[in-house]
């Protein structure tokens, strides 16, 4: 999934995680570092959200397609530069985010907890 999103050009960083939903039981929520120089901006940001979606759908399946795609300035992670995929998912769900002891930008989860509220 997140190799997928990475691919596009204008696509630096990504993160895939699970959500609880009423009808499917759980859907994707991607969250996208944009490029330098990128169009991330109005009516760029939603003709780029559609284009990530539809190329998560050609190559894995219309099922697999993430339900919302949310362009971030930087992505939890820890030291080593992996991505904390359980912090994201806490805290666009709004939940404890548990031992943020790892984390190296405590910033990056403040825009996904905006990101959630929208």
């Amino acid at each position: 999934m997140e190799s997928i999103l990475v691919a596009h050009p204008q696509v630096s960083e990504a993160a895939a995680v699970g959500v609880p939903d009423p009808i499917k039981g759980e859907v994707l929520v991607c969250f996208c570092v944009l490029k330098e120089g990128a169009n991330g901006s109005g009516s760029g940001r939603i003709a780029l959200a559609a284009e990530l979606k539809k190329n998560v759908a050609r190559d894995l399946g219309k099922a697999l397609a993430p339900r919302d795609v949310v362009f971030v300035a930087d992505i939890p992670k820890t030291r080593n530069a992996k991505v904390m995929r359980r912090i994201v998912r806490a805290a666009y769900l709004g939940e404890k985010l548990g031992d943020t002891s790892a984390l190296e930008n405590p910033a990056s989860l403040d825009e996904i907890k905006r990101a959630a509220a929208l």
